[in-house]
């Protein structure tokens, strides 16, 4: 367990009437060569569930070969909640979210990432804010743990959190690092994550957005708290500038029609040049990789707009 995030283990168990069944959950975690994903499954295990609330893990393995399976299974067997494991080779992210998604057959999905670590009320939290607010996914936060070696601006700014946003005053779309999509009966049962963008990330983005497109509506679960340790080979100004203009690449798909397009375009070119600029004027290595990051954002989406080919990330 990641000693830096503090994780309750589950008490005893108090024997009691299982209240009725309301709502199934059916919980994604894909993974990719990632031991920590047993860790995540821990977090889930403990989790405390809201009432009437049935969940089960189903774990998509996208390594080439079913490296995680023994681990994956072995966890299982000394688990409170079932698990469902499936060998989905790739490596393509998108592939294995989509084979998650054949595989759910619950009220609702919930999306975590092999690499976070949920608190006790995740799951309650994000059913909670589903229901409340009567919407169709609710996004919560997945919060940074950075180790002792990461550059004190990179802490400051944490660009490595993904915390869901409000454009306009709506929720427009969000990631599958932390998420709840209500999905049995639904009008986007059908919907497939791209496998296009399955090798450079973003894929979630323009899901949830496409979703949006069909009527999905969105929300804000701030109480729904997953924690992310940022490795070593993620601190650095390169890696994350490759992954701002990633982002960028993937928000270009919010605009549809060429008008549009162009539109946004021109808005992030001049965003990019004006970035640059300050990002020239710099007066500490913090400021400089501020402004660089953000014009890489707005340069992905100038190249998004135009349709370049997406840096591969994923697999590699």
């Amino acid at each position: 367990m990641n000693p830096d995030v503090m994780i309750p283990k589950p008490g005893p168990v108090t024997p009691r009437v299982a209240d009725p069944v309301t709502r199934t959950v059916d919980v994604v975690v894909c993974t990719f060569r990632r031991p920590h994903v047993v860790e995540t499954l821990a977090t889930l295990d403990a989790q405390e569930l809201a009432p009437g609330t049935e969940m089960r893990i189903i774990v998509i393995d996208n390594d080439t070969a079913p490296t995680a399976r023994a681990a994956v299974l072995g966890k299982a067997e000394e688990m409170r909640f079932p698990v469902t494991y499936f060998h989905a080779p790739g490596p393509n992210i998108s592939l294995a979210r989509n084979a998650g998604l054949d595989m759910a057959d619950a009220d609702l999905v919930a999306f975590i990432d092999d690499d976070c670590l949920a608190e006790r009320r995740w799951l309650a939290a994000l059913v909670a804010r589903l229901e409340t607010c009567d919407v169709d996914a609710v996004f919560g936060p997945s919060r940074a743990v950075f180790g002792a070696t990461a550059p004190a601006w990179m802490r400051e700014q944490d660009h490595h959190s993904n915390v869901p946003v409000r454009r306009g005053g709506e929720v427009c779309t969000g990631h599958t690092c932390n998420a709840l999509l209500r999905w049995r009966g639904t009008p986007w049962r059908g919907e497939r994550f791209d496998l296009a963008r399955g090798r450079s990330g973003g894929e979630d983005t323009e899901f949830f957005f496409r979703l949006r497109r069909r009527g999905a509506r969105f929300e804000i679960a701030e109480a729904a708290l997953v924690h992310e340790k940022v490795t070593e080979d993620r601190q650095s100004l390169a890696w994350l500038r490759r992954r701002k203009f990633r982002m960028g690449q993937s928000y270009a798909s919010s605009a549809e029609g060429i008008p549009a397009q162009a539109a946004l375009a021109v808005t992030a070119l001049t965003k990019a040049a004006y970035c640059h600029l300050r990002a020239s004027m710099g007066r500490n290595a913090g400021a400089r990789a501020f402004w660089v990051l953000r014009g890489a954002l707005h340069a992905g989406v100038v190249a998004g707009c135009f349709s370049k080919r997406s840096l591969t990330i994923y697999g590699s």
